[in-house]
This record gives structure tokens, C-alpha cells and sequence, in this order.
């Protein structure tokens, strides 16, 4: 399905050529964060819906596009947020919403394993071509993220005759059963929930913040040296590594870490898995951030910005590991739906046209200078890291790695009062991550690093 642009400028978002939304890109505040409507949604909320569903800022939502949130009351926050690195194209992107509408218009669900359809087909040849490699790929699709990453276990397992899978500390994989068991954080995550599957090893991660000087060829020698030693390289069947974590903190391993990882797998008959979940999709400056190092994983892992905020994910890989999977064995009722597949082309479509690699390294060029000159000048952020439009500032005590999490929490709030959605993350909790939509425009990236700055200054 092919939806002609047609696009104007609104506050030209950086390295973009134009863009349409029909919200004005401004932030305004017209009553206090959460205002009363929101509040009194927030009421209604807490008697209808489980309180393990957390929400970060109880504003609710009435309208979004662009870089911003419009609340029922009617403010309008900057979003940083991106509804955790979803809405890289915005929240309505005008070729998405095309897609989306004429797909429902045609027909809403048929199930893949009953009767296909080219949606998923064209969705598949996508990823197919787009994910790192010119090997010959397939590709399957699934709802989630979590729901991904157990197929490519599956797939893994099935293919290598071998059970054992390993992850890295600081990992976020998921929150199913099995998906808790490869991330590393307790809590919110896995506080019992137990038990776990079994066969899952944890070596460490590169953290270049806290590694002391250990190069990314010494940090794979270390997590190599636990696989030998606690596993035995024959028995694994697959390690997975995000590129660079995303729950963890945003860390990108030093440079030569991914590429000795890799190298080890494919000597021992490992498959090499790159969640590339949070990471791909332009968020980075490049389809996906295993292109950095020029990884070529054996599968390859996506959701989230795949689709503008619809549900899909995919699993993609070498043609023999996912055709080792008897017919049957992968699937499941809604995997591919029609419309998220209409809304993942015009993503996808979107993210050509208006070059949103480009827009992505424009918001590090952006960013990254001034996030730096804030870090030397107050002394509280250790660390400012990420690339493209995933970057991250580490909280610790002045002149120490010892996390500051109570910072982090505080400079988050002082920003949802200001009208800035602003996220955190880390294993310790003293990491703000920024997700700015790709498509956000200059004037109002600016303005929202203007309120994030004064928010540390003050805290």
C-alpha cells in the first residue's frame, strides 16, 4: 500500500524536509499538571484499573502529533517521551493514519494462519531488506516486543538443538514469563513473579561509565570467559544483547564489545539475537543501532517504532534458522494484523521520505552540546551518553559513580510540572532518558531542553 505525502512545514523539525500535524507545536500551560479533568479521569481510573498500571505523568491524553501532548484540560506538553521510543513519526502521522484508515476500511482481521494477506507479506519484505545483512532472511510477526523476543528463544533453541541462553546485566527483554528471566531489574519487573524458567545465564555488560578504563574488547573477553566457564560455548543456543540498552539506562558498550560478541557466536555455533526493540527504526541515526559497529546479527529483533504506536513486532533473521521451525510452530491469532501491518508500512514510508536518520543525528547535534555544558556546570550528571534521538543523563553524587536516583526523580517531576514529559530509567533509577518524536520541530526541542536544564539547575 503506497499513501502519496502531502505534507507542510510546522515548526520544521530538524534535518526534515516538512512535516503536517494539525496541533499547534507549542507548550501551554493553562492549568495546573494534572489539571482537574485529569484528576478527576485519574479518580475514575483508580476505581476501574488494576493498580499494578502504573503511569508516569496522570495526565490523559485528548490529542497528540508532532512533539506534543494535549491533556483533556487542555494543556499542551513537549513530549520526550516518544510513548517509550513508539512515535519516532508522531502520534498521527498523516501516512500512517492514511494506511490505518483504508486497511479497516477493507477489512479489519482475517488471521494470518488462516487466510494470508500482502500486508504481512510486504511487512516481511521490508524487514527483510532493512535489517543488517544481504544474506537471505525470513521474517515473522508477532505483537510485542516480549512476544518477539521468546519466538527468536524459540527459534534459537529449535535450530541449534541447544537450550542455554545468555543475556547481560542491566538487560530488558520483556515481561512474560520468560521474558522477566532475561531481564536483569527486580523491580517494578519481576518482584514475585517467580519462579523463572530455567536456562537463562547473566554475564556482565560493557558500561563504559563504570567499566574504568576496561576496552570493549576486554569487556567481551570477561562475558567470554563466563560463558566458558559456567556454560561451555557448545551448549549455548543463543545470546541476546540490545545494541544499546534501553530499560538498563541507555548504555552503549564501548566500541569492540558487540563485533568480539558476535565473533565468539559464530565460532561456537551460537545464534547472535540483537533486540533491537527500543533501538531501531532511525531512533539511533540509523535503521538499526547494530550498524554502528557493522553487526550482522544472525536474528534481529523489532517492535515499538515500527508502526507509529500500532501493535507489531517482528522476528528476522538468516533463512535457515527461521525456516528451521516445523510449519505451525510460529504464529498466533493477531501476529501481523492487517492494519498494524498498513500502519508499519507507512512508518516505514514516512521514515524514508523525511529522512529521519538524518532528523535523529540532528537532535544528538542538537542536544548533546548543551547536555554536556550542563553536566560540567552543575557537577550532579556523571555521565551524558546515547546516540541519535536515545540519549541519556546518569545522576550520580558530585565526584563519585554513586547513583543519585532521588535527582533523576526530582528533575522528572520538576519537568511534568513545567509541561515536559521526561522518562527515567536505569537499574539504579538515576537515569533521564530523552525520546523526542524524530519528526519534532526544532522551536519546540529547544524549548523543552530550556525547562529540562532549569529543572536540574533547580533540583
Amino acid at each position: 500500500m503506497t499513501v502519496t505525502p502531502s505534507l507542510t512545514t510546522v515548526d520544521a523539525p530538524l534535518g526534515v524536509q516538512s512535516y503536517h500535524t494539525e496541533l499547534t507545536q507549542e507548550r501551554r500551560l493553562v492549568t495546573a499538571i494534572p489539571g482537574p479533568l485529569s484528576t478527576a479521569m485519574h479518580a475514575r481510573r483508580t476505581a476501574a484499573v488494576a493498580a499494578g498500571v502504573s503511569s508516569t505523568l496522570p495526565i490523559y491524553t485528548a490529542d497528540a502529533g508532532g512533539g506534543v501532548i494535549v491533556d483533556i484540560d487542555g494543556n499542551s506538553l513537549i513530549d520526550f517521551g516518544s510513548g517509550i521510543a513508539v512515535t519516532s513519526v508522531g502520534n498521527a502521522a498523516p501516512l500512517v493514519s492514511a494506511a490505518v484508515a483504508e486497511q479497516a476500511a477493507h477489512f479489519i482481521h482475517t488471521c494470518f494462519m488462516v487466510t494470508p494477506y500482502e500486508g504481512y507479506v510486504a511487512v516481511a519484505e521490508k524487514l527483510n531488506a532493512l535489517t543488517p545483512g544481504s544474506h537471505a532472511k525470513r521474517t515473522a510477526l508477532f505483537n510485542s516486543g516480549s512476544e518477539a523476543v521468546e519466538n527468536a528463544v524459540k527459534i534459537a533453541r529449535t535450530a541449534t538443538k541447544r537450550q542455554a541462553v545468555v543475556v547481560f546485566d542491566h538487560a530488558y527483554h520483556g515481561r512474560t514469563s520468560l521474558t522477566m528471566a532475561l531481564t536483569a531489574k527486580a523491580m517494578p519487573y519481576k518482584k514475585g513473579f517467580g519462579p523463572f524458567p530455567g536456562e537463562i545465564y547473566r554475564v556482565p555488560m560493557s558500561y563504559p561509565f563504570r567499566d574504568s578504563g576496561i576496552s570493549g574488547k576486554e569487556a567481551a573477553a570477561r562475558a567470554i570467559s563466563m560463558m566458558d566457564k559456567q556454560i561451555g560455548g557448545s551448549e549455548i543456543a543463543c545470546v541476546i544483547i540490545e545494541p544499546i540498552q534501553g530499560e538498563g539506562g541507555f548504555i552503549a558498550p564501548a566500541d569492540g564489545f558487540l563485533s568480539a560478541i558476535s565473533e565468539y557466536c559464530a565460532a561456537n555455533g551460537i545464534v547472535f539475537v540483537a533486540d533491537e526493540v527500543q533501538s531501531g527504526f532511525c531512533r539511533t541515526g540509523q535503521w538499526f543501532a547494530s550498524d554502528f559497529e557493522g553487526i550482522v546479527p544472525d536474528l534481529v529483533i523489532t517492535a515499538k517504532g515500527i508502526a507509529g504506536g500500532m501493535p507489531i513486532s517482528g522476528v528476522t533473521g538468516r533463512a535457515d534458522l527461521m525456516d528451521a521451525v516445523h510449519p505451525g510452530g510460529l504464529g498466533g491469532t493477531y501476529g501481523g494484523n492487517p492494519v498494524a501491518c498498513a500502519a508499519a508500512l507507512g512508518a516505514i514510508q514516512t521514515m524514508e521520505a523525511l529522512n529521519l536518520n538524518a532528523a535523529a543525528l540532528s537532535i544528538e547535534a542538537a542536544a548533546v552540546p548543551r547536555l554536556k555544558a550542563l553536566a560540567a556546570e552543575t557537577g550532579k550528571i556523571g555521565d551524558v551518553r546515547g546516540r541519535g534521538a536515545m540519549l541519556a543523563l546518569e545522576f550520580t553524587v558530585a565526584g563519585s559513580l554513586e547513583p543519585d536516583p532521588a535527582t533523576a526523580t526530582a528533575v522528572a517531576k520538576a519537568c511534568h510540572a513545567e509541561g515536559v514529559v521526561i522518562l527515567t530509567c536505569g537499574t539504579y533509577g538515576n537515569v533521564i532518558r530523552l525520546l523526542p518524536p524524530l519528526v519534532i520541530g526544532a522551536k519546540l526541542l529547544s524549548e523543552g531542553l530550556d525547562v529540562l536544564e532549569a529543572a536540574v539547575r533547580r533540583c
